[in-house]
């Protein structure tokens, strides 16, 4: 399967001297894409910290990896140096600036790790201006329709494709394998399995948190709270620990790629919730409730739009929902450069009318778009972002439109 980010990765290399960072959950095809595309950019070498040789070679420092693959030979192309969850290493910073520093113009460097963003743009001083940054997401209704990203816009006309994809998405999720298969029974070995390395391998090696059986309750409570207003003081009570221990086992679950949050959009809009987050998960196949499911898709999607965005320099993007003290609510609204750009109601089934908060919203906020996405409405050839006004369009137009 075909990828967006094979493109990403090529043209980044074609415009940019930079290292390349990809992060992103477990299994979302972070290696499978990263070799695919540095084979087809000719010369490169793979190296993985979970092999005992490439280890080795990794500890030896940047003159260990020139000398293994012959840096010091004309070439008319550098070749390319792939680096596999490089992070758990605890010198890595030093080890690549010195690497990119030491060889400029003789290597390519990719790096791939399952690690939150946050934790690698950690570099500090050392890594600054020699690396760009890319988020790898779960598999969208727009990158099955079309896997190339647009060149220009944050959107794009409306594509059709499968008709079955989006259904087969809600019901198994964004990670291709179990996507590709669609079999309930692989999806929830895999499902298992996934949350059983996530807790006892990744919580442990990469955030240190030990209370391992209390942060599985933790998660299994996010995973039935999806895209309600949880409060953390609910949580700490559920679990035993104060607020301070929830919201740092949150930052780690966050971290690792099992859930993230959304937080209310408030300036400007009068008697606004400001501190509530919402959660989603970054498998929402594991959500259990049908309405929290199709909910959490559209967050996912969005969530992915805003990341693809930014990291392109396309925008500083940022996704939040409304509500205030009326219990007016709007499920999700898109920033641009902090300007209020896109709300978006996500409902099952058509509604017999647009919700009354859509209106207000839009007009407290002065958003451009205000989508209705119906989930059971067929796939409608029209740009979604030709409307001004409140407007019901079909789940599956918005999703095709976005990244």
């Amino acid at each position: 399967m075909k990828r967006l980010y094979e493109t990403v990765i090529a043209k980044h290399f074609r415009e940019n001297r930079q290292m390349l960072f990809l992060s992103g959950p477990r299994q979302v095809g972070k290696t499978t894409t990263a070799r695919t595309t540095a084979a087809a950019l000719g010369e490169h070498r793979y190296y993985t910290w979970d092999d005992d040789d490439d280890r080795l070679k990794i500890v030896g420092g940047p003159s260990r990896i020139a000398a293994d693959m012959n840096l010091h030979r004309l070439r008319g192309d550098p070749p390319l140096a792939l680096f596999d969850e490089i992070h758990h290493y605890r010198h890595w910073r030093t080890f690549l600036k010195g690497l990119f520093d030491a060889h400029p113009g003789e290597v390519r460097v990719l790096v791939t790790g399952s690690a939150h963003l946050d934790v690698l743009r950690r570099g500090g001083r050392g890594l600054m201006g020699r690396y760009f940054p890319y988020r790898m997401h779960p598999l969208s209704l727009a990158e099955l329709t079309s896997p190339e990203p647009r060149e220009e816009g944050l959107t794009g006309p409306p594509r059709s494709g499968d008709p079955g994809a989006l259904d087969a998405l809600v019901r198994f999720g964004g990670f291709p394998e179990p996507f590709t298969r669609q079999s309930e029974r692989f999806s929830r070995r895999w499902g298992r399995l996934r949350m059983e390395q996530l807790i006892r391998e990744d919580l442990r090696d990469l955030t240190r948190v030990q209370e391992v059986g209390q942060v599985r309750v933790l998660a299994e409570l996010l995973r039935r709270s999806v895209g309600r207003n949880v409060s953390l003081a609910s949580l700490s009570r559920e679990v035993k620990a104060t607020i301070t221990t929830v919201s740092r086992w949150i930052e780690a679950l966050s971290a690792l790629y099992y859930c993230f949050q959304v937080r209310p959009y408030f300036r400007n809009v009068s008697r606004a919730l400001r501190k509530e987050p919402k959660f989603y998960l970054w498998d929402w196949s594991e959500v259990p409730d049908p309405g929290a499911r199709i909910e959490n898709l559209m967050a996912a999607a969005l969530l992915k739009a805003c990341h693809f965005w930014t990291d392109h320099g396309l925008g500083d993007c940022g996704l939040h929902y409304l509500r205030d003290r009326e219990k007016r609510e709007v499920d999700f609204l898109v920033t641009v450069d902090d300007r209020p750009t896109l709300l978006v109601e996500v409902k099952a089934s058509t509604p017999p009318a647009i919700p009354a908060a859509v209106y207000h919203f839009q007009a407290q906020t002065g958003a451009r778009h205000a989508l209705v996405a119906a989930f059971d409405l067929p796939f409608v050839e029209r740009d979604c972002f030709d409307l001004r006004k409140p407007t019901v369009v079909p789940a599956a137009t918005l999703l095709s439109q976005l990244v």
